[in-house]
């Protein structure tokens, strides 16, 4: 368990979980101190463990002060109330409203290229073999739109989609993975984007405990 007061944050195998990178970035980017406990998937305790945890029996989970908080988005609500100071939202009311909005749509959607395109951190950089589906193409034009909007709108003072590292950069996180691991092309402007999400210290820290863990999960390796 976490140190008394400090938050601990259980998370799923750093090669492979989408959904705990997220809350992980959220709360590194913003200098929020935390624990992480990794419960790791294809164990036979795994939905056991979790389960003593919240019932719901899905990394990621965020354990504070009594509070259980789990599922990416909510995590990542609940740090922005419970730290202020970390910025995890942008500050005018227009950026935060759409900032939230891109958000909700990372959480529900997208769901050709999570399904076709697992995170695997440690994937060749290659196209998948059989290609792309007409799926993935539109799931990867609606992103390029979408991020290019931000970016109008709300980007300048910084790389990222509202200009300092903020929660939407770390819901897309994972995808933008994605985009990288299976070598899909993109825009030049895409292409910069995704680079300073990978490019931040907190990125680079997952990464490298990602490629350090020995374990194999048949379902998340494509192809």
């Amino acid at each position: 368990m976490a140190a008394a007061g400090k938050a601990l944050l259980v998370i799923g195998n750093k090669n492979y979980s989408s959904w705990s990178m997220r809350p992980y970035m959220a709360l590194a980017m913003g200098g929020i101190p935390f624990e992480e406990k990794l419960i790791r998937f294809g164990e036979p305790r795994f939905s056991r463990e979790v389960k003593k945890i919240s019932a719901a029996g899905l990394v990621p989970v965020l354990l504070h002060k009594g509070n259980t908080v789990w599922d990416s988005l909510a995590i990542i609500e609940y740090a922005a109330e419970t730290w202020p100071k970390a910025n995890i939202w942008p500050k005018t009311a227009a950026a935060r409203a759409m900032a939230r909005s891109v958000s909700a749509e990372m959480h529900s959607g997208f769901r050709a290229i999570r399904n076709d395109c697992p995170v695997n951190l440690r994937r060749p950089k290659v196209p998948l073999k059989a290609g792309f589906s007409e799926g993935v193409m539109n799931d990867v034009k609606r992103l390029e739109s979408l991020w290019a909007q931000c970016r109008k709108a709300h980007g300048k003072g910084g790389p990222f989609l509202f200009g300092k590292f903020s929660g939407a950069d770390a819901m897309f996180a994972p995808v933008v993975t994605r985009l990288d691991s299976y070598a899909i092309p993109v825009k030049k402007e895409t292409r910069a984007y995704m680079n300073a999400v990978m490019a931040t210290p907190a990125f680079k820290a997952w990464l490298a405990d990602a490629l350090k863990e020995p374990w194999i999960v048949p379902h998340d390796e494509a192809e």
